[in-house]
């Protein structure tokens, strides 16, 4: 059995070359050799191993006899996977994932808004309210971006469909960073009002204004970053 010191530091491995991969390290000089990975970083064969068949399950390499590992295409990496999703939006060049990831909300939340006030969940739905509760009351950016976080994946929560809340991590990741970018775009954090829209239309059972509030929300977030891109572009 694997020691808790073996896999925290393969898991470590993993985290820098993973980062490495995503910001197009290897692109010229293509994915190290397992005995320069070990040399480089001290670590042993079976620790590199780990840390490579992770970044494997990820779909970010892939292994072929007598050929070595290399890094795959872009379409082959596991974009759900909460740690790609994170090393992707830490690039430096990252508004176009960031664009796409609210493209992706944009076709997940509504919905699941929209759920949440048919199904009516009370437990549920009460912890969409304290989400925004929790926003009001934050008094400063990171209590107010944890609340944000946390008010978004109630409602997933709160739809009632298993699928929405297996995508709690991913979501949970992405949103760290992608509501802070929005928020310095906009100068201010998560207006309160259009949130609390969302929440009063689903304690009302009112599907459509609760998917319509959703979506708002979320289509400001795709101009301010359209905007951004636009800045950086020129």
């Amino acid at each position: 059995m694997r020691s808790e010191f073996g896999v925290s530091l393969a898991y470590g491995l993993m985290r820098t070359l993973g980062q490495s991969i995503v910001t197009g390290a290897f692109e010229q000089t293509g994915f190290p050799t397992e005995a320069e990975l070990c040399q480089k970083f001290g670590a042993s064969r079976t620790v590199m191993r780990e840390a490579v068949k992770m970044l494997s399950a990820k779909g970010l390499l892939a292994s072929r006899q007598r050929q070595g590992t290399r890094v795959e295409p872009v379409e082959n990496w596991n974009l759900l996977d909460p740690d790609v999703l994170r090393w992707l939006m830490e690039r430096p060049y990252s508004n176009k994932i960031f664009k796409e990831f609210t493209q992706m909300r944009l076709a997940i939340e509504p919905t699941a808004a929209a759920l949440a006030a048919q199904v009516q969940n009370k437990l549920a739905i009460a912890e969409i309210r304290e989400g925004l509760e929790a926003m009001s009351a934050a008094k400063d950016p990171d209590a107010s971006l944890q609340a944000d976080i946390d008010f978004h994946v109630a409602i997933l929560k709160a739809s009632g469909n298993p699928f929405f809340w297996r995508l709690k991590p991913m979501i949970t990741n992405a949103l760290n960073l992608s509501i802070q970018l929005t928020n310095q775009i906009a100068g201010h954090t998560a207006d309160l009002a259009q949130h609390e829209s969302i929440l009063v239309a689903i304690e009302k059972g009112d599907a459509v204004t609760a998917e319509a509030a959703s979506a708002a929300i979320l289509r400001e977030s795709l101009t301010f970053i359209e905007k951004a891109a636009e800045a950086s572009a020129a």
